[in-house]
């Protein structure tokens, strides 16, 4: 064997940093903090929403466990990352969604959006936002103009964002608490705040997720929607706002792995979310900002990394000269 043989370079798609946590552990406390939700959206609407979890998850786990065998790629299901995407897909769509279209879903989310791109760690863009999006253009009737109200069989056809986008909204406390607790239409796993901020402090806890991201996302939407005059706390507590910050928005392949990098991945998604609110053609921005977040993620890796071999300055060195 060749010496340069013996030498090689072996790339791989981060992370290259490791701090005693696997895969395995990571996506198992992130399905542990999802519990909370998943339960909630199954007392609020009933079988429908079970069997929207349910398929959403089998067939994520089935496509990703058979395209790698035809792929001839070790199968890697029990490392559960094909699950969380199941399950946060799940979350992320109506309870009236029909079973078809929760298959079609989980297809393109862990064929076409992680699979072609390479699997875990290699994939440009959130798969279950991905799954999703692809299942609101395609299906908009489905996804986005139909909402079961909780308790009953009643559909709405108007969200609150699409009202608040028409000005014929208006909200007091009783409204913002019954949406802080979420007893209110919408995705199965979008509607209680009180539940989405148990799990982001748990996630915190935990060391899972990053601060950073979550809140600038967060502020950037307050303060925009401040500044034009609008209601801050209902631009917070409705929509995907706060499930987006706390599960999408810290997806470790598809966001930037440095700390300035993640506040202005949140800074873009919170701009880009209030100005498809304010002026776009959907009420929803959460889903669209994020996805076109994820495009910039490794321009600003590069843009905000450490440039090792190149330190600061003492200030000692400095007054030398």
């Amino acid at each position: 064997m060749a010496d340069s043989d013996k030498n090689e370079i072996y790339l791989s798609s981060s992370p290259h940093f490791t701090y005693g946590q696997t895969t395995d552990s990571l996506m198992k406390l992130v399905l542990l903090s999802l519990l909370p939700e998943c339960i909630y959206g199954i007392m609020l609407y009933g079988s429908g929403a079970l069997v929207t979890i349910l398929v959403s998850v089998v067939c994520a786990v089935c496509f990703e466990a058979m395209f790698q065998k035809l792929t001839k790629q070790p199968v890697t299901i029990k490392n559960c990352s094909a699950a969380v995407t199941g399950v946060l897909l799940a979350l992320v769509l109506p309870p009236t969604t029909p079973v078809w279209q929760t298959i079609l879903g989980a297809l393109f989310a862990i064929v076409v959006a992680k699979g072609f791109f390479g699997g875990l760690g290699a994939n440009v863009y959130n798969p279950a936002l991905t799954g999703r999006a692809f299942l609101f253009v395609s299906f908009p009737t489905a996804l986005g103009a139909t909402w079961l109200t909780p308790g009953t069989d009643a559909i709405s056809s108007a969200t609150t964002l699409s009202q608040i986008k028409e000005g014929s909204f208006s909200a007091d406390p009783s409204v913002y608490m019954q949406f802080f607790f979420g007893h209110r239409a919408g995705c199965i796993g979008e509607t209680s705040i009180l539940l989405i901020l148990v799990s982001f402090i748990f996630l915190l806890v935990t060391r899972v997720i990053d601060w950073r991201a979550p809140l600038a996302m967060i502020a950037t939407v307050a303060a925009a929607t401040a500044i034009a005059g609008g209601d801050v706390i209902m631009a917070l507590v409705s929509g995907g706002l706060i499930f987006g910050a706390t599960f999408m928005i810290t997806d470790y392949a598809t966001t930037p792995v440095t700390k300035p990098g993640r506040l202005v991945f949140g800074f873009g998604c919170g701009l880009i979310t209030f100005l498809i609110r304010k002026f776009g053609g959907y009420p929803e921005g959460v889903m669209f900002s994020i996805l076109i977040m994820n495009s910039f993620t490794a321009f600003l890796n590069n843009l905000t990394t450490r440039k090792y071999g190149y330190g600061k300055k003492s200030k000692k060195a400095e007054a030398a000269k």
